[in-house]
């Protein structure tokens, strides 16, 4: 007897996507999947050159839009570019972040302190407000938040960092009971392959893959695939949740 498989196919033909963070890292590479599954994307950072090598390398049909994701005219332009460019948004992307001090939380000063939570928790809830005032409030769609595996949990030395990330968690589950229709899901990614996150994977990766069930970090392309899914039609009835991706941290033994 011949087994039926059923094989799952994932497309965003005819969506249009705004990725923050867009020019390295998950960012970049939730970007490239967007475009092979048939998607046009807009994509933001702070720095016009490394945006346009990235959009050279994801091909496509992609725009560009540097400026500092923390600033609330920043968002807006964007956002406003974006439906100008390409005629609306059925995907927001929450991924840039920033963690400008590594120690005790109680050691951190202030100036470094607001920069964080301006960037990594002010700056998602007033791009989501101007996606939201922009298109979504009148065409539902997807919001997708980039967390961390350390909004679940302590860690030692990124504290500050953390709480943003369980901060950006909670908000996730706020705007899903808020939006209605439009959906807002998370991803808290644990330990990747990343430019940004280079002190961690240089000091911990190679005794963290260890004790990993995967035997691996995760790479750019792992956070992708869930996030491609996560905007897709297939992923309808999710909303308000944020999905842990860590390689199995949670059940290995001692974790990171």
């Amino acid at each position: 007897m011949t087994a039926i498989v059923a094989v799952m196919e994932i497309s965003l033909e005819g969506k249009v996507a705004l990725v923050t963070g867009a020019s390295r890292g998950i960012g970049k590479a939730i970007a490239k999947s967007y475009v092979e599954a048939g998607a046009k994307v807009m994509l933001m950072s702070r720095k016009e050159d490394v945006l346009r090598s990235a959009a050279d390398e994801i091909g496509g049909d992609t725009a560009i839009f540097a400026g500092n994701a923390g600033d609330i005219e920043t968002a807006q332009a964007c956002v406003a570019a974006t439906i100008k460019k390409f005629g609306k948004i059925d995907i927001f992307v929450n991924n840039a972040a920033t963690n400008p001090y590594a120690g005790p939380t109680l050691g951190i000063d202030p100036a470094r302190y607001d920069k964080t939570f301006q960037v990594n928790l002010r700056g998602p809830l007033f791009w989501c407000q101007a996606v939201w005032e922009a298109w979504m409030i009148d065409h539902p769609g997807v919001i997708i938040n980039i967390a961390s595996v350390g909004g679940l949990r302590a860690e030692g030395n990124l504290g500050v960092y953390n709480l943003t990330k369980a901060a950006l968690i909670h908000l996730t589950k706020q705007l899903a009971g808020e939006l209605g229709l439009t959906r807002v899901v998370g991803i808290a990614p644990g330990l990747v392959q990343t430019d940004f996150a280079q002190m961690l994977v240089d000091n911990f990766g190679d005794a963290l893959a260890k004790r990993l069930p995967t035997k691996r970090l995760g790479v750019p392309q792992d956070i992708a695939n869930l996030a491609t899914f996560l905007a897709s039609d297939l992923a309808s009835w999710m909303t308000g949740e944020t999905y842990l991706i860590d390689g199995g941290a949670g059940v290995s033994s001692g974790g990171m």
